[in-house]
This record gives C-alpha cells, sequence and structure tokens, in this order.
C-alpha cells in the first residue's frame, strides 16, 4: 500500500513542490498520475523512492515510512518497486539479457535465479527470444517492452512508470499501457505518470490529477477537472 498524508515539499531553493496533498493506492489498483510539467508528479515519484524526503507530513510506500527511514534501508524499499522510465534508460553497450542481468545482481541473485527469471519476463512482455540482441537493435518499442521487463525483473509489487509512452507513436504506446494493464491483472500495483489526455481516456482506471503540487481531482475514468474539484 502507498499512502501520503499530508504531504508538503519544499526543495532548498524555495520551490514548493507539493502542497499539503494525501492520498491512498491500495494494493493492486492501476491508477494514472496526470498533470502538466511542473506539477509535483516527479516529486511523487522522488517520494515514493527514497530520492528526497518529504519536508512536512508522511510518506509511506510498501510498510516502509519514507520520512524516517534509515539510509540503508532504501534498496529494501526500491526491491519492492519496479520504475519505468520515458527514456529507457537502457545500457546500450550491453546486451538485454545484461541489461535485465544487472538489475538482479543489484539485489544478490543467484546466476540460477538470473538464468531462469530473465527469459520469462521477457516471454511476459512479448520478447521472447531477444536476449543477446543490443537495445540499438530494436525498435523504440521493443526497447520499452526491455525496460519494463527490467522492472519486473526482481518481482515487485509496485510498478511506476514515468511518461512510459513519451517517446512512442499512438499504436505503439496503446500497446504499452495494455501490457502494463496486464502486467496489474497478475497482481502488481501500476501507477503510471502522464501528461497524455488521450491515452488516459481509453482506460477505464483511477485517475489522480496533480496541479500546482495539489490535488485537483481523483475519480475514475476521466482526465478532465471539474469546476467544484478546482
Amino acid at each position: 500500500m502507498i499512502r501520503l498524508t499530508d504531504v508538503v515539499k519544499t526543495y532548498e531553493n524555495g520551490t514548493d513542490a507539493l502542497q499539503g496533498i494525501s492520498f491512498e493506492i491500495e494494493d493492486g489498483e492501476f491508477v494514472f498520475l496526470v498533470g502538466p510539467s511542473g506539477s509535483g508528479k516527479s516529486t511523487i515519484i522522488k517520494l515514493l523512492t527514497g530520492e528526497v524526503i518529504p519536508t512536512s507530513g508522511r510518506v509511506m510506500v510498501n510498510g516502509f515510512s519514507m520520512s524516517i527511514i534509515a539510509e540503508r534501508q532504501i534498496p529494501l524499499v526500491r526491491r519492492t518497486i519496479g520504475t519505468i522510465f520515458q527514456d529507457f534508460r537502457l545500457i546500450s553497450s550491453k546486451t538485454v539479457f545484461d541489461n535485465l542481468a544487472l538489475a538482479m545482481h543489484a539485489v544478490g541473485a543467484s546466476r540460477k535465479e538470473i538464468q531462469s527469471r530473465i527469459p520469462y519476463v521477457l516471454e511476459l512482455v512479448g520478447l521472447s527470444g531477444v536476449e543477446q540482441r543490443y537495445p540499438d537493435e530494436l525498435s523504440g518499442g521493443e526497447q520499452q517492452r526491455v525496460a519494463i521487463a527490467r522492472a519486473l525483473v526482481n518481482n515487485p509489487s509496485t510498478i511506476v512508470a514515468d511518461e512510459p509512452t513519451g517517446n512512442l507513436d499512438p499504436a505503439r504506446s496503446l500497446e504499452i499501457m495494455t501490457l502494463l494493464e496486464r502486467i496489474n491483472a497478475l497482481g502488481a500495483t501500476v501507477i503510471v505518470v502522464t501528461h497524455e489526455k488521450g491515452l488516459v481516456d481509453q482506460f477505464d482506471k483511477r485517475v489522480i490529477m496533480i496541479e500546482n503540487g495539489a490535488i485537483v481531482g481523483d475519480r475514475v475514468g476521466s482526465y478532465e477537472v471539474k469546476k467544484n474539484e478546482a
């Protein structure tokens, strides 16, 4: 479960990124977090992964209090969260297998676990047989699928996707979102951060809307902000 309670985040340069926001995401939910650039979406991701801590308020992530967490515990939290980025962040000089293996090595997986897990997650994302190919040999959509496989490889309970379709055409974007929906159906909590209204409106999911560091809407199935929610 993820819970933010009265969370304020002010950066050292004086930027007020979040202004007392509160929301809860239950285990197994699929949630869109939407809003314009500068609305506070990226700060929320950083709070969930322990990159920053709140100025005030409380952030709970899968049983960990991110407000008071010890440095040595942050890797434990990050094992429960798989993160997908817009720019893929694959290492071009390494094969698909090695890109995924690095993520497993980071949490102490054995060679046997790596050898068995990687083919499974690649099959799950529709990329069986590409283990020895390099990222530059793949299309943009395939590279994003590799990035999703890397996020899944350590079997996290939560997937956070940060603008996962920002570099893809509409058809590939829909494929990626459908894949994330499938992953959610297998039991993972999925949080998709995006500003793509058209894509969000194709899925009947919960939408949390952020503007200027505040929540301006929280409901199922629509990106639009009603006047009584602003």
